[in-house]
């Protein structure tokens, strides 16, 4: 089954300025997005776009609360972008059972792994080197680099007590523009994890810096690009627009 993450943003810097979310505006935007088809709504309360600043972890908090309590009896799948463990025990005793969605795959913080594994959380680990907010280029073969990066991910995943976790290749961060085509025309080659494959490539920079365009006008090279990622294996579309993957799910279903 082909599952589609609707981005609800909750920073005010967000490299796609659609997906901001004003805090009145969250449960409205969530119903739209699992009315569109969404399987789930993943909450990012710190921008990692290059160049964006770090925020502390209680200025996170303080975006992140109205909008779980909010949320809460909505009865959707929740997934929480943070790579911090402190975040991720204060959103499981405000809302219960949810997704960890680390872009760090647990390299930020030390005990994220371990707090993750202790609560029985859902966990999405994203490849990427370097910090969350200064990425480090990918040296050498790119998916050479991915499946030992979760080869050791699933070793630490594994000791920590994860049992269920995605795999995200990590599209746009610590890659070249090259690399990530690469990545993506070569997707199938992580399928040998036997996890479900998370895909983040909505209007993102490999998109619209090729064609000399914006992330506003980026929609239908994203479609285009979730076909591929379809064809490769991809089973979790994380995305900005919902409508919009829902029909192209639905393309690829009658294919």
């Amino acid at each position: 089954m082909i599952r589609i993450l609707g981005i609800l943003n909750l920073t005010p810097d967000s490299f796609y300025a659609p997906s901001r979310t004003a805090p009145g505006d969250v449960v409205s935007v969530a119903r739209g997005m699992l009315a569109d088809g969404a399987w789930g709504v993943d909450l990012g309360a710190v921008s990692t776009r290059p160049g964006s600043t770090p925020v502390t972890l209680e200025e996170e908090w303080a975006r992140l609360r109205p909008a779980l309590e909010a949320l809460r009896d909505l009865g959707c799948v929740l997934s929480v972008d943070t790579f911090r463990s402190e975040i991720v025990s204060r959103v499981y005793d405000t809302v219960g059972q949810f997704i960890v969605n680390d872009i760090t795959a647990g390299a930020y913080d030390p005990g994220m792994l371990s707090v993750v594994g202790r609560l029985g959380l859902p966990y999405i680990a994203m490849h990427m080197h370097g910090s969350p907010f200064a990425p480090s280029e990918t040296p050498g073969d790119i998916v050479e680099d991915v499946l030992a990066y979760f080869q050791e991910f699933s070793l630490r995943a594994s000791y920590a007590g994860i049992s269920q976790w995605y795999l995200d290749p990590g599209f746009g961060f610590s890659k070249t523009l090259d690399q990530n085509w690469e990545l993506l025309h070569q997707l199938s080659e992580l399928q040998c994890f036997g996890r479900p494959v998370l895909v983040g490539i909505s209007r993102k920079s490999m998109l619209w810096k090729r064609f000399g365009i914006t992330p506003e006008e980026a929609l239908p090279a994203t479609s285009a690009a979730h076909i591929i990622a379809l064809q490769q294996g991809a089973s979790v579309l994380r995305v900005h627009d919902v409508a919009e993957a829902s029909r192209t799910v639905a393309i690829f279903n009658g294919l």
